[in-house]
């Protein structure tokens, strides 16, 4: 694409248009979708607002006691784990790029009598209103996978937090994410590199049953060293780091039915690991 011609005084556009940032369209689709199908497994609306709880034990347990804390959510989707960590007592932000899951976010909200915040901004770019306010960041389940900038979450994610601040991921393992299928074993994914993998979306994982319109989804593998070490060097220092081999909940839904509540991930006469949890602080200085 040509440069502007030598010695035009015609002035460049200051702030020219920025392209949609890549899966913006998806999760907008998706967060007009989410919660209001017959066979949606992970968005039950009615029962959110009856009262269940959406929040896992391995991201309150890192949390700790919330109750007059704030807490900023991140990729925070249409609101439902955001607004249960309001029902816990924390005073909650939640941060999400797609207008329609935001939109969403705050009419829940408001349909759910809860007090919220939610901010439309990409968290690779969070606005400089949210740096130093809070006492926890949170980030969980299908996570990273859509950042295309590591360095530039974990940098916004430190910022965010005031000193002594702490940092809850709990995201989907990235040996996990390597494997399409359990039986038969097919491995079709990178460990990690952080290069981009695209294909066209036409469901979704909340209800594989609907068809939707195709949309591009770009994703990022990143090896949990990688997302270490992009945590250590925004400046946080690692607290508490678990790839756990059972949990309550298999976000991809390749994992056998559990008999106890727990799903595993079986491989001969051992069990992989398909979450990892992570918490990290900022230094008090």
């Amino acid at each position: 694409m040509p440069g502007p011609v030598v010695g035009d005084t015609r002035r460049m556009t200051e702030n020219p248009p920025e392209p949609t940032p890549p899966n913006r369209d998806l999760w907008d689709a998706r967060a007009l979708a989410h919660g209001t199908t017959a066979n949606d497994r992970f968005y039950d609306v009615d029962a959110f607002l009856a009262g269940r709880q959406t929040l896992y034990r391995t991201e309150r347990e890192l949390a700790g006691d919330v109750a007059g804390r704030d807490l900023l959510h991140l990729q925070c989707h249409f609101g439902m784990d955001t607004l249960n960590w309001a029902r816990l007592g924390a005073t909650v932000t939640g941060v999400d790029f797609s207008p329609n899951a935001v939109a969403r976010a705050r009419d829940l909200a408001e349909r759910a009598g809860l007090a919220a915040d939610f901010v439309e901004a990409d968290t690779q770019a969070l606005p400089a209103s949210l740096y130093g306010r809070f006492d926890i960041v949170v980030a969980t389940y299908g996570v990273l996978c859509w950042i295309r900038d590591l360095g530039a979450w974990m940098r916004g994610a430190a910022g965010a937090l005031r000193p002594g601040g702490r940092l809850v991921l709990v995201d989907v393992h990235p040996l996990y994410q390597v494997f399409a299928s359990r039986e038969p074993l097919v491995a079709d994914w990178p460990y990690g590199g952080g290069a981009e993998q695209r294909e066209l979306s036409t469901t979704t994982y909340a209800d594989p049953d609907v068809a939707m319109e195709p949309h591009e989804a770009v994703e990022f593998p990143y090896s949990l060293g990688e997302v270490v070490t992009a945590a250590v060097d925004a400046g946080l220092a690692i607290e508490d780091l678990a790839e756990l081999v059972e949990a309550e909940l298999d976000p991809r839904g390749l994992l056998p039915a559990p008999v106890d509540g727990l799903y595993r991930f079986p491989l001969g006469e051992t069990q992989l690991p398909f979450l990892y949890a992570l918490r990290a602080r900022r230094p008090e200085a």
